[in-house]
């Protein structure tokens, strides 16, 4: 804001106090003349009366325009200042709201690439779950077959056992019927050897 300088103020209170003594000369001029009732006096003292009201009122007069000027040029002033003012406030005002803006959408693109990340997150979580899930089925699945192989072992190897104790009953009966076997052919062919022997002796006789 624009503020009179102490220049100003000084000029126009020498120029009111011109202007108030020249009325007051011309009053006391006029004062002085009454009780002489002369009409020289009173003629003069009424012109110098006029002539100083005039110069007076030519004064005030340009004090006032010169202070309507002066108020003028300290309206224009302020609001030149004023429009300065405002357009540095527009400018700081435009560039917090950029900066505002593009905070905004920096916390926004922020935020949406921490939503992608979660939602990234969670879906290999849910992968992750579920190949965790499917490799515990197959655990199972292994544990349950690798159960079924033991028992159809241990069942294998019974049946094995009992047909190694079959077979071993078998093979001892076979080897001591071929025993038997053996001995009565002996005999047999023994025999017939003495059969034949004694035929020979008669036909000889």
């Amino acid at each position: 804001m624009a503020i009179s300088s102490p220049n100003r103020r000084r000029q126009r209170s020498v120029r009111v106090t011109v202007a108030t003594a020249l009325l007051a000369l011309a009053a006391l001029a006029v004062v002085a003349a009454l009780p002489t009732q002369s009409v020289g006096w009173l003629s003069a003292s009424s012109v110098f009366a006029l002539l100083a009201g005039s110069a007076a009122s030519r004064i005030i007069f340009n004090e006032l325009l010169q202070s309507r000027r002066e108020a003028a040029t300290d309206r224009a002033e302020q609001a030149q200042a004023y429009r300065a003012m405002f357009s540095e406030r527009a400018e700081e005002h435009a560039e917090f709201t950029t900066a505002m803006t593009d905070r905004l959408a920096n916390r926004d693109r922020s935020i949406s690439e921490l939503e992608d990340t979660i939602a990234l997150a969670e879906q290999r979580a849910n992968e992750a779950e579920t190949r965790v899930q499917r490799e515990s089925r197959r655990a199972n699945d292994a544990l349950e077959l690798v159960a079924e192989l033991q028992e159809t072992l241990e069942i294998r190897k019974a049946e094995q056992a009992d047909e190694l104790a079959t077979w071993e009953g078998w093979e001892g009966a076979l080897l001591g019927g071929e025993t038997d076997a053996v001995v009565g052919l002996l005999e047999w062919d023994a025999k017939v050897n003495a059969g034949a022997s004694a035929g020979d002796e008669t036909k000889q006789a």
